[in-house]
């Protein structure tokens, strides 16, 4: 039996020839075209064994010849008009190929009694054909009624009363399992289209995560790029460049020293390289504090540009932070992308660079503090941020801390950068001063 008694006609469920998933519509006509062979090999193995039973009967000649004719007409009628309606879903085919079901039937019981054998095929086809359940009760109706009521004129010494509760027997059994197969197929239908659109949705979920997963991965290596290779491409244009005016002055002790930088910026170039190939910590972090780090940026950054760089850096003793590795990247970045932007636009002659405990004194929640002051030029109040300064904030705000930018009442331009820690994260408590501790275990390097 089939599902046709909600669906628009004959056929293939309507909710497949609407689907757009390529793939499902291939599987699912592929096992409906295997179901219509089952059926038709139902079909013809019904009417073979009708007929053997009307040759062994031994009636009438004529009866017997009348009976296997009206058999042919009823395949013909199949292949005509009934496995048409079933491939092409057409309920006026449909229809018409149950009439002639329901004629051909009644008409073999009036021939022969022993034709009842066909109500098999025909109770199953009605459910097969019909369009939805009223027309499938009604016509199961109507061919219990006519086909009994053939026996109670053709068979009476049967008894009527018998005949009749053989066919109220027989029409409650072929409408109550109809209803209850059908039913039944309807559910797995709509199962499986509930698992096809699943199916489609975490498909087009993870093209969404992956095109999302590549676009961050993309941006995080632009920023890392950004953040390391181009500015230490930045640095080496411009010691070149120092370096070519100190030889037209004939400065070639001065230029010597350029170039040695040139080729230590292009060395930690080279090794930054290689921790974004092989996606490790920054080279500058590699075996090493983030203090340490830091040391290095400021002594560089001091040699490539002259400019004096006051670094605080608490190593041992109250309020020191310990950070994460994450963090300790976060730190060394925006110290790389503000001394970057103190080179380009500021004009400074002087920067502090401070690492300190920090964080909420409102919710005391404890946290740790970069703040990078120069006495340059200062920041426009309409001035707009470039890419790294943008790139800084969110690789600060991806660690839970904010980016604050502003100038200062001597002149200059202020950078701090504030991260949150879990509790426990410092070995005393934070202190949110600016001034270096008085204990003397800052360590503070200038140039020589």
């Amino acid at each position: 039996m089939t599902t046709k008694s909600t669906r628009s006609a004959a056929g293939p469920p309507a909710a497949d020839r609407h689907r757009s998933a390529r793939t499902v519509l291939s599987e699912r006509a592929d096992f409906w075209a295997r179901s219509l062979r089952g059926w038709d090999l139902a079909f013809y193995l019904g009417c073979a064994i009708a007929a053997c039973a009307m040759l062994v009967t031994g009636g009438l000649v004529a009866a017997v010849a009348l009976s296997i004719g009206i058999l042919v007409l009823l395949v013909v009628t199949y292949l005509t008009i009934g496995r048409r309606a079933a491939v092409s879903g057409s309920e006026p085919l449909a229809l018409a190929y149950l009439a002639v079901l329901v004629v051909a039937t009644v008409a073999l019981v009036w021939i022969d009694p022993v034709s009842t054998i066909i109500l098999f095929i025909a109770y199953s086809q009605i459910w097969f054909f019909s369009p939805s359940r009223r027309i499938g009760v009604a016509i199961c109706t109507v061919l219990t009624i006519g086909v009994f009521g053939a026996l109670v004129v053709t068979s009476p010494e049967e008894g009527v009363a018998n005949i009749v509760a053989q066919g109220a027997l027989a029409l409650a059994f072929a409408v109550l399992l109809g209803l209850w197969v059908t039913q039944v197929a309807e559910q797995s239908e709509d199962r499986a289209d509930l698992i096809a659109r699943l199916e489609a949705a975490q498909e087009e979920l993870g093209l969404s995560h992956h095109a999302a997963g590549v676009a961050a991965e993309r941006e995080r290596m632009a920023q890392e790029i950004h953040d390391t290779l181009a500015q230490g491409f930045t640095s080496i244009v411009m010691l070149a460049q120092t370096a070519s005016a100190d030889l037209h002055r004939g400065e070639a002790e001065r230029a010597a020293e350029r170039m040695a930088l040139v080729e230590q910026t292009a060395r930690d170039n080279l090794a930054e390289a290689r921790a974004l190939v092989a996606a490790f910590v920054p080279a500058g972090l590699q075996g090493s504090t983030l203090g340490e780090a830091l040391e290095r940026l400021a002594g560089r950054f001091e040699q490539e540009t002259g400019v004096r760089v006051e670094l605080i850096v608490p190593t041992t003793g109250p309020g020191v932070p310990v950070l994460t590795r994450d963090t300790e990247v976060v730190l060394l970045r925006a110290a790389q992308e503000a001394l970057s932007n103190v080179r380009r636009h500021a004009a400074a002659q002087h920067v502090r660079l401070m690492l300190s405990a920090g964080g909420d004194p409102a919710d005391g929640t404890a946290g740790v503090r970069l703040e990078v002051v120069d006495d340059g030029s200062g920041i426009a109040p309409s001035a707009q941020e470039g890419i790294g300064l943008r790139g800084m904030r969110a690789r600060v705000r991806s660690g839970g801390g904010e980016v604050a930018v502003g100038g200062v009442a001597e002149g200059g331009t202020r950078v701090v950068v504030t991260l949150p820690m879990p509790d426990g994260d410092t070995t005393d408590s934070a202190t949110t001063d600016s001034d270096p501790p008085d204990d003397g275990t800052t360590d503070q390097e200038t140039a020589p």
